[in-house]
């Protein structure tokens, strides 16, 4: 058991991992052949292996300095500040944040899906298992910046895929927030965040939509589906009383001593309601000039998932077990 212990706990093997984890992502990115495909393989590539080396370099400063490679004894300043900025690269946090939108478009909707949510993971518990040592004003910075950055840049996006790309930024922004404050309520933000995400990916992979327009023609393959969804997108904008205003809610109650940090946090979500409201006005109060409510002999039959129903729930009426889930990550 030590050896296990050493082995999950030694900033090599750590290293390894994510190198195996980039590498395993880029076929999948690459598969349909595009040379949307290729550009977006190549932007990925070159990002996560500069964020990579970075990781190592501080990691080899440490060793240096402390004699040791164990990932929670990162106590050298210079060394946990160059690891914050090289995984804040691999989560896409802003400033370092301009390669994943246009990653995001150039993969299918199910690659984008998996770069949102599995791939945020094993940085991320990197930053988890350090956190003892993170510099905290570099962490609220980063999120400010990523929750104002992300709002800001859906509002002039039509694609659907870039919106859910600055979407995920503004909510990895919430979620260093929530790391600079509470280990605990980190957990339970990542899997709010994850469930919400794959809901509306869900769906985008389902009705086959691209763009806001593509939006308007998604009634007449499923009215139950388009109708939860545009919940499930009021969710994700941090409205009561859906599943998305729990990890708000609980940042800001962690941030009742800083009021101006929650002051800027609550005005950059704001942008963020704005651009989710109007995905969710296209899909269900507007209606394209060539569309009906009826059913058309030339469609397809609508293939919906068999998790929809589960991800759907999670994602709109958690809400109700907040204490249990926050007390129990």
């Amino acid at each position: 058991s030590t050896i296990i212990t050493m082995a999950s706990n030694h900033w090599l093997l750590a290293w390894l991992g994510l190198e195996l984890n980039t590498l395993s992502i880029l076929p999948i990115i690459m598969k349909p052949g595009h040379p949307r495909a290729t550009e977006a393989t190549t932007k990925y590539f070159l990002i996560q292996t500069m964020a990579a080396a970075l990781i190592l370099c501080a990691t080899t400063m440490n060793a240096w300095k402390t004699g040791q490679w164990t990932i929670s004894y990162t106590p050298m300043p210079a060394a946990t500040t160059l690891l914050t900025i090289a995984i804040a690269m691999k989560l896409g946090l802003a400033p370092t944040h301009l390669w994943y939108p246009e990653v995001m478009q150039g993969s299918t909707t199910g690659t984008a899906l998996i770069i949102s949510t599995w791939q945020k993971i094993a940085p991320l518990s990197l930053l988890m298992m350090t956190h003892n040592n993170l510099n905290t004003n570099l962490l609220l910075a980063l999120g400010l910046a990523s929750a104002a950055i992300g709002s800001w840049g859906g509002l002039n996006q039509t694609q659907t895929r870039k919106i859910m790309a600055f979407s995920s930024i503004a909510h990895m922004g919430w979620l260093i927030t929530a790391l600079a404050l509470n280990q605990a309520l980190t957990t339970l933000t990542m899997i709010i965040y994850i469930t919400m995400t794959s809901t509306i990916f869900n769906f985008l992979a389902t009705t086959m939509t691209k763009t806001i327009s593509d939006t308007g023609m998604t009634w007449p393959i499923s009215p139950p589906l388009t109708t939860t969804t545009m919940l499930a997108l009021v969710s994700l904008a941090g409205l009561p009383p859906l599943t998305g205003f729990m990890p708000k809610w609980l940042i800001l109650k962690e941030l009742s001593t800083l009021p101006l940090i929650s002051l800027l946090l609550l005005m950059t979500s704001l942008p963020s309601l704005f651009f989710y409201t109007r995905l969710a006005y296209f899909m269900t109060i507007t209606t394209p000039p060539t569309t009906t409510n009826t059913e058309y002999k030339w469609r397809f039959n609508t293939n919906i998932k068999p998790n929809t129903t589960l991800i759907m729930t999670s994602a709109l009426l958690l809400l109700p077990l907040t204490p249990l889930l926050y007390n129990t990550t």
